[in-house]
């Protein structure tokens, strides 16, 4: 992974202490020393996962891996957060990282631009993460990211679909075994108990972040000129997949992906400050 250190600082403990005051008086001095100290990767930088990368800086997580293969796109200003003037086409795990690192100066951020599979998942989780965050929205991978996790012991928060919705008041926390009306989760129950041999009744131990809301099919838009939807998201010959190969490009709102990644975030925190 490559390091983002909180660039030099010359910052005292007192100033951290200040920086995170708040979050502090909500949860009291030991849990935020357990934040500081905590290890969180988030797979996924896009409208859910860069909402959840930031909440967690803001809330005084210490050591954050970030880990995403893509690039950042013009079509993602609407809901991901590092999607800025000036930084179309950089990698979303770098330019996130160096947003974060002014965030908290003093944390440690690494980021990884590598797409999450089996073949890569060794590696990633050498850096030894106390929670595990799936913001993919690719089924094969975020199965074996779930069932990873399991297996290693580590916590992990799923987040399901959030695009084609547009009312942030349908979201819900449920084990990933008993969410409702979303595709995305149902695809995935199915692929961890054929494959990974989860329970067919009982619960998963894994806490999934859902919209009880039905997706809306995509509208047209003018200059889609009656071709359909056109990528214009930089990519490159060894990029894993492009928006060019999905059958469906659905809307998104940030008022949605923002709400998925801070309810993930909140579980996080929730449960390394024993909350």
């Amino acid at each position: 992974m490559n390091a983002h250190a909180g660039s030099e600082t010359t910052e005292t403990p007192r100033h951290l202490h200040r920086r995170f005051d708040r979050m502090a008086r909500l949860v009291g001095d030991d849990a935020m020393a357990r934040l500081h100290r905590a290890r969180v990767m988030v797979v996924g930088l896009g409208g859910v996962g860069s909402f959840v990368a930031e909440s967690l800086a803001r809330s005084g997580v210490g050591n954050l891996a970030l880990v995403d293969f893509d690039k950042v796109c013009a079509t993602n200003t609407n809901r991901q957060l590092q999607a800025m003037k000036g930084e179309i086409g950089k990698p979303k795990a770098d330019v996130l990282a160096d947003r974060l690192a002014r965030v908290n100066p003093q944390a440690n951020i690494t980021t990884q631009r590598t797409f999450y599979d089996e073949e890569t998942a060794e590696s990633l989780f050498a850096w030894a993460p106390d929670f595990v965050v799936d913001a993919i929205d690719n089924v094969t991978a975020k199965c074996h990211l779930l069932a990873e996790s399991r297996r290693r012991d580590l916590p992990v928060v799923c987040s399901t679909g959030a695009a084609g919705r547009i009312d942030p008041t349908c979201i819900r926390i449920a084990d990933l075994a008993e969410t409702s009306v979303d595709p995305l989760a149902s695809a995935v129950r199915k692929v961890m108990r054929k494959r990974f041999g989860f329970p067919a009744e009982g619960s998963f131990g894994i806490p999934a972040v859902f919209s009880v809301e039905p997706a809306a099919q995509p509208l047209a838009l003018a200059y889609d000129g009656g071709e359909g939807f056109r990528c214009v998201c930089p990519g490159s010959k060894d990029s894993p997949h492009s928006c060019e190969q999905r059958s469906v490009i659905y809307g998104t709102a940030s008022f949605v992906t923002g709400v998925f990644g801070l309810y993930c975030a909140s579980i996080v925190v929730r449960q390394l400050s024993n909350k």
